[in-house]
C-alpha cells in the first residue's frame, strides 16, 4: 500500500513526574505520578497521524533495548509502519518532563539513537519517499540529516512541514525546502530573535521566516489557537475550548491532524481545523502517545464545534 506521510524524527521514551508547581532555577521539588510512556516528536507526529488511519511510516533510530522494543510496539499499535526505524548500539532517546497542576511542562531530552540518525539513512529509504505525498520532520536529529530528507523530499517533489523544535535559528537553505513551517509562539521568537510576541510581532516574526523561503507558517498559539500566514492571506483560528489536563503533546498532536488531512484534502484551513480538534482532545489526557485521538473522536470533536457546543 502507498505510504500517503512519512516521519522522520526522534523517538524517545519520557519519564514524566506531575508537579505542583514547576520548578525555578536551582530548586528542588516534590514529584508525584511518575510513570514513563512512549514519546519523542517523530514517533508522537507518526502516531497522530496513524491513529487518524492515514498510511504512515516512521523513519528514525532507537536502541537495541527495552525502550526501543516498547516504541516499536506503541507505533504499531498506532498503525505507523515501523520498517525504517533502525535499531543501533547507543541507548534509545529519553526525556524527562515535569508537568504542573495546570498542564504546562519543561522538557530535557537527552538524544541518545536519535543522534545517529544518519544522510545515509535517509537515502537508504529513498523509496519510502518516492512512494509519499508528504514529509514531516523536527529538530530532535542531526540538524544536516534533516536538511538531507528536506532536500531529498523537494527533489522528488513532495509537501514538506517541518517543527522546528527544538527552536534554532535556520539557514535559507534550509528554510527554502519548507513548504508548512509548524511553530510555536516560543520557537517562533527563538527562530527570529524577537523578544515580545504580540499581534504585529506575530506577523512581522512570520514575515521575516517567509522572506527566506518558508512557503507558509502555522504557529500554534496554545489556548489562543493558531496562526496562519503564506504571505498573500494571513488567518487566526481559534481554539476549542477544553480544560487542559497535560499539555505535552499537544504540538505534535496539532502537527499529526495537520498533516493526516493535508495528506487526504489537500486543503490549508481543513487541515488546521482538524489539527486544532486533534490538540484539544490530546490536552485533556495525561502522556503523550496515549493521549492521542482517534479518528473517530476527532470528527466528533469538529461536529461539535460546528453545533456550537463546548468540548
Amino acid at each position: 500500500m502507498e505510504e500517503k506521510v512519512v516521519v522522520v524524527g526522534s523517538l524517545n521514551m519520557d519519564i514524566v513526574a506531575h508537579v505542583d508547581r514547576l520548578p525555578k532555577e536551582g530548586e528542588t521539588i516534590q514529584g508525584f505520578g511518575v510513570y514513563e510512556a512512549p514519546g519523542g516528536k517523530g514517533g508522537n507526529q507518526a502516531a497522530a497521524i496513524g491513529k487518524l488511519e492515514v498510511p504512515v511510516s516512521m523513519i528514525g533510530r532507537i536502541g537495541s533495548d527495552a525502550n526501543g522494543d516498547s516504541l516499536l510496539a506503541s507505533l504499531r499499535q498506532s498503525g505507523v509502519n515501523t520498517e525504517a526505524v533502525l535499531a543501533t548500539e547507543s541507548a534509545t532517546g529519553l526525556a524527562f518532563i515535569a508537568v504542573d497542576e495546570a498542564g504546562s511542562n519543561q522538557i530535557i531530552v537527552a538524544p541518545g539513537a536519535n543522534g545517529e540518525l544518519s544522510a545515509a539513512d535517509i537515502e537508504g529509504q529513498r523509496q519510502l519517499f518516492e512512494q509519499c505525498s508528504l514529509v514531516v520532520l523536527q529538530l530532535e536529529i542531526p540538524l544536516e540529516t534533516a536538511l538531507y530528507a528536506l532536500r531529498l523530499a523537494k527533489q522528488l517533489g513532495k509537501t514538506t512541514i517541518l517543527n522546528p523544535a527544538p527552536a534554532r535559528r535556520l539557514d535559507a537553505e534550509l528554510l527554502g525546502c519548507v513548504d508548512y513551517l509548524i511553530p510555536n509562539e516560543h520557537e517562533l521568537l527563538a527562530m527570529t530573535g524577537k523578544s515580545e510576541l504580540d499581534e504585529a510581532g506575530l506577523s512581522s516574526a512570520a514575515a521575516e521566516l517567509l522572506e527566506k523561503g518558508a512557503k507558509a507558517i502555522v504557529v500554534t498559539l496554545g489556548d489562543k489557537g493558531c496562526f496562519y500566514t503564506d504571505g498573500a492571506v494571513s488567518e487566526y483560528f481559534g481554539a476549542i475550548r477544553v480544560d487542559a489536563l497535560d499539555t505535552t503533546a499537544a504540538g505534535d498532536s496539532f502537527i499529526g491532524g495537520f498533516a493526516a488531512g493535508y495528506a487526504v484534502e489537500r486543503d490549508v484551513r481543513k487541515a488546521i481545523r482538524q489539527a486544532i480538534a486533534a490538540s484539544s482532545i490530546t490536552v485533556t489526557r495525561r502522556g503523550a502517545q496515549s493521549s492521542l485521538p482517534s479518528r473517530d473522536e476527532v470528527d466528533s470533536q469538529l461536529n461539535r464545534r460546528k453545533a456550537g457546543k463546548r468540548a
